[in-house]
């Protein structure tokens, strides 16, 4: 889903297992693999390690929760180019698609040591922009896992009690959510006086 919303880019297929992987990328070119390092028969660097070894020239963007620096080592020797976080919002892997393009669009020779270290710089992820005031990136991240998790959604006083933090605080990171684009609220009825806010991952446009 988050894929098709990017411009310039397709999925053309998905698998569940390296092995169900390995058949899609026989049958059908790609030029960049969105691969989960944990896999349920392989581990994903072995994966792309097999990949490399049939001639398979896809590049690689790996999608995980591993935080393993000689993990992160290890996928760039197989052509893994960009590593995303779980969990991550849209914004984070548009940027990364969007990075990644500007990469492949860098064609004919370069003029100088600058043009190269530009084309490779476009790789390179930006800054991680400022939280607004009073909010911080830790507990931003464990809204975040709590909403995903939740498949009915969530009300304000319902995530500050998962996350043990007050309500108020709760709303503005649900609030900041649903303004980036990652999250939607809608009204809960059916209870007396004003309907709550519930928000659910995943429905903000």
């Amino acid at each position: 889903m988050y894929v098709g919303r990017v411009p310039g880019f397709t999925a053309v297929g998905k698998a569940h297992t390296g092995a169900e992987a390995r058949r899609v990328l026989d049958r059908t070119p790609v030029d960049l693999l969105l691969l989960d390092l944990h896999l349920p028969d392989v581990h994903g660097l072995q994966f792309a390690r097999s990949l490399r070894a049939a001639g398979h020239q896809a590049d690689v963007i790996a999608v995980t929760s591993a935080r393993d620096l000689a993990v992160v080592r290890e996928g760039v020797s197989l052509g893994v180019v960009q590593y995303v976080l779980k969990p991550f919002t849209f914004a984070t892997l548009r940027d990364r698609l969007t990075r990644y393009a500007e990469f492949r669009a860098a064609v004919g020779e370069a003029s100088g040591q600058d043009e190269v270290d530009r084309a490779l710089g476009a790789l390179r992820a930006p800054s991680p922009a400022a939280l607004p005031k009073g909010l911080s990136a830790p507990t931003l991240e464990r809204v975040t896992v709590a909403l995903r998790e939740s498949a009915q959604g969530l009300t304000a006083a319902a995530l500050a009690e998962t996350v043990g933090i007050s309500r108020i605080t709760a709303r503005r990171y649900l609030e900041h959510l649903v303004e980036a684009g990652t999250a939607g609220r809608s009204p809960l009825y059916g209870q007396v006086g004003r309907p709550e806010l519930v928000y659910r991952w995943g429905r903000g446009r």
